[in-house]
Formats: structure tokens, sequence, C-alpha cells
């Protein structure tokens, strides 16, 4: 099952995607992630025609930093022994479309393709052998960074967590359509130009390794998300440096979770 978001007549609304046709549910995609009950409403949209939101506001949003063995030998730092957790802020939660706007403390804003993992059961010390059992579903995020900021401050609150800064979606696909979270593609481009192509097989620690670990310092929870690094290929590791600037368009895409595409406007 796909699940979204979208903006309706009457305000925000969720629906399932069948095709390219969404039929309207009676509940919210966190309602549901929760395990409320749900009917279609008997409203079928085209997809194409609607304005996505985020498929929901997380309560937790968990990065993961250096995940990727390309993408750390890029930024010249060693593998980590345990997974790098970061937070980013409910407020830079945006939808799939953005658009993404560049706070003016920064000069060098740059992007990360990476796979989102939605929580559908309270996880607390759970085992990686169980972990994959309390994930509801997968999406597609761009974890904008502010690199210069980044790099000047010990703690990445503020180059991680602006307005914005997490674009997400499409939808959400459900867990039991995912055979293998570690066997899927993930591609970005840069206003038409592909600058990431790798596959989640080269994660540091896959997704039920970091569900492990992070459940044994807090309690995950149904609609927690966590966003679990990038490849190579971003722009503060290219040659020159290209940062996103007004006017951008950034396209992160999944195998089998679809694509989100979003503008970037300028301080």
């Amino acid at each position: 099952m796909r699940i979204l978001s979208y903006v309706g007549p009457d305000g925000l609304a969720a629906g399932v995607v069948e095709g390219e046709v969404v039929h309207q549910i009676s509940a919210g995609v966190l309602d549901v992630v929760c395990g409320s009950d749900w009917a279609r409403t008997g409203v079928s949209l085209p997809l194409g025609g609607l304005t996505l939101a985020s498929p929901l506001r997380p309560g937790k949003l968990i990065g993961i930093g250096l995940n990727y063995r390309d993408h750390a030998a890029e930024t010249g730092k060693p593998v980590p022994d345990m997974p790098l957790l970061f937070a980013k802020m409910p407020n830079s939660v945006t939808g799939p479309a953005g658009p993404v706007v560049l706070p003016s403390y920064t000069a060098k804003p740059d992007y990360e393709g990476e796979l989102a993992v939605v929580i559908g059961q309270a996880a607390r010390n759970v085992t990686a052998v169980d972990a994959l059992g309390c994930v509801f579903g997968y999406a597609v995020m761009d974890d904008v960074s502010a690199r210069d900021v980044q790099q000047s401050e010990p703690q990445w609150v503020r180059a991680k967590g602006a307005d914005t800064f997490a674009p997400w979606g499409p939808w959400i696909t459900t867990a039991d359509e995912v055979a293998d979270p570690q066997a899927l593609s993930i591609r970005t481009w840069l206003s038409g130009r592909l600058v990431q192509d790798g596959t989640t097989a080269d994660m540091v620690f896959g997704v039920a390794d970091l569900i492990a670990f992070i459940s044994s310092s807090f309690t995950l929870e149904p609609g927690d998300v966590i966003t679990t690094g990038t490849p190579a290929g971003v722009g503060a590791a290219r040659t020159p440096p290209r940062f996103l600037r007004d006017g951008d368009v950034v396209r992160v895409e999944i195998e089998g979770l679809g694509a989100i595409e979003h503008l970037v406007i300028g301080a």
C-alpha cells in the first residue's frame, strides 16, 4: 500500500494510491500508522492534479551521519564504529515538492538523497532480528544540510534542522511491499544532472541495526522517522563543490518508493 497526505478542498486529507488515482480515506496518515481503523470515503482523485503534503509530521526525526561507505570515503572520514545520530527539527519537515527555503546563515547548503524509515509500533531495546517488525513503511527524503555550519559548530542542530530542510514523501510505501530495504537503488539529480547514484546495500549500518541501536537509547514511537544517510556525490565533495542555490531543482528517487522533486529558494 502507498499512503499519502494531500491538500484537498477542505484542507489536509489522506489517501491510498492505486496507479494514478488517489482514493481518499477516513483517517489521517498518522492515525493509520498508529493502527487506527480506516475506510475509503468514496472520493477518488487523479494523482497528477493533487498538491501533496509531507505524509506526516514525525514526533521524532532522527538522522544518521556517514552511514554509506562511499560517502564516508569522499569526505575523507573513517567509517563510524557505531551509528552517528542527530536530530532534525519538526519544522524542517515539508512536502515532497518543498520548496526548500535557504536560511541566510549558510553559504554552503547541500543535498542528501536518503531512505526514510517510518516506525509503526513502539520499539524499546529491540534486537536487530526483530527490528524490521517495527517498521510501518519507507519513503524518500532530502536531508538538506548547511555544510559550513555543520563544520563550524559541534552540534548539528542548525546545520540540519532549519525550516524546510526535510522535504519527503511522496508517500509511504508499507513495509510488506519492500522485500529488502538494503537492496534499493537511490539516485539524486540536481537541476537535471545526476549527482548521486548509489544503493542502500552500501549502508554501514542497515535499517534493522539502526532501529536496534536507537531503541537501546530511547523509545521509538509510531510516526517517528529515521533518515538513514546518503551515498556519495554530495555537493560538498564535488570538484569544484556544488552547493544549492536559488532556482535549483532537486529530485531524489528510490527504487520502488517513488520520487520527490523540490524547488530551492535562496535567502
